[in-house]
């Protein structure tokens, strides 16, 4: 039996993974991204070399795939939409991306269909705030992993900012004095059939996740809420795919949504090794039109730590990485990037553990802090 052929744009970590499943799924996966040395390479059946937002290259991808998505949302949608009209698949569609690819037409639309948000606003440093400090500027589009997105907590670091980057292209939104950061991944076939997996706990410094631990210890009226929230989303878009929604909880025990990713997403990596079918896996069976397998643990409990770069350099950090994975029932993910830098994402450690519930919480620290000790140079 010939392969049926799946086309990602995009070819970081988050195609490299996907390409691990894809074999299980009788799938190759094809590549369009811009950099030779980038993950997903090493695994691709196929490669073309070109920027994510190059339409000729996609033109290319469509050629020789079934079907086609995405690795991130940093695309070119007007001039996809001809392809779209030549009968070139995408899933997800490009009309269920729309709304979400500009933060303030995503905050607006979330809006539109009910769901809750953190107050917000299109920036105008022509017109005067309409909210006091402290609050969030963000870029409407581009931004991921911390960049783009700034707290201002005085004038004085609103007129340092406004120094550095572009007059136009932002928003700005209430500062949200949250308790806890959740989130979840869930998928949506084209028979409408949604599976939602374990709402997560985050951590994130500087806008940078830190660590996942699922599942999060929430009360089930509020996870019920959660998957609601998520039901409605992905029905009003009429999804066929996976997206990663990212959720403030607040101390009156109030769910806003903070962030919606068309893809999968960091807080979904733990599922790789905790749970019986990965985020990755489950992305292509949504949009192949596979049946779709089950988020269930496989454990009591899960912690992923992101290995971030803490320094410039060029090294593999070999020692550090079999420190790691000596660790008992731990999983490391390297994903072969050439440089380090601070910030960047360079692989993550899932540990899954079992036990006594009222002990599980005590190892999820302690996991952590073995994890960044090993990571991290005192």
């Amino acid at each position: 039996m010939i392969n049926r052929k799946v086309g990602v744009i995009g070819g970081g970590q988050l195609a490299w993974m996907m390409a691990q499943e894809a074999p299980r799924l009788n799938l190759d996966l094809i590549v369009q991204t811009p950099h030779a040395n980038d993950p997903a390479i090493a695994l691709a059946q196929e490669v073309i070399l070109a920027a994510i937002d190059d339409v000729e290259a996609t033109t290319q991808l469509a050629q020789i795939c079934d079907v086609i998505t995405f690795e991130n949302e940093f695309v070119n949608l007007a001039a996809l939409q001809t392809l779209a009209e030549k009968g070139v698949i995408f899933r997800p569609s490009l009309k269920s991306l729309a709304p979400l690819l500009d933060k303030y037409e995503q905050r607006s639309y979330l809006n539109s269909i009910g769901l809750p948000v953190p107050a917000f606003w299109n920036y105008d440093p022509a017109q005067p705030l309409p909210l006091d400090y402290p609050f969030v500027l963000k870029a409407r589009r581009h931004g991921y992993d911390g960049q783009g997105t700034c707290v201002v907590r005085t004038a004085a670091e609103l007129a340092a900012i406004l120094t550095k980057i572009p007059a136009s292209g932002w928003m700005i939104e209430a500062f949200v004095p949250f308790e806890r950061e959740l989130a979840a991944i869930a998928a949506r076939n084209q028979a409408g059939e949604i599976v939602i997996y374990p709402i997560v706990e985050t951590y994130q410094e500087n806008q940078v996740c830190r660590w996942v631990k699922a599942p999060a210890e929430i009360p089930s009226l509020l996870q019920l809420e959660i998957e609601q929230q998520i039901q409605t989303l992905l029905t009003e878009l009429q999804v066929i795919g996976l997206f990663g929604v990212e959720f403030f909880l607040t101390s009156e025990g109030q769910i806003l949504i903070n962030e919606v990713a068309p893809r999968t997403h960091n807080s979904g990596h733990y599922s790789l090794d905790a749970c019986e079918t990965s985020q990755f896996a489950m992305q292509l069976q949504a949009i192949m039109d596979l049946p779709l397998g089950s988020p269930r643990l496989k454990c009591q409990q899960a912690v992923m730590v992101n290995l971030l770069g803490y320094e410039v350099a060029e090294s593999d950090y070999a020692q550090q990485r079999a420190r790691l994975a000596d660790l008992p029932n731990t999983y490391l993910h390297w994903y072969q990037k050439q440089e380090a830098r601070p910030g960047r994402k360079l692989g993550h450690v899932t540990v899954l553990l079992d036990g006594d519930r009222h002990c599980l919480s005590k190892q999820v620290t302690e996991v952590i802090e073995q994890i960044n000790a090993i990571w991290y140079p005192s």
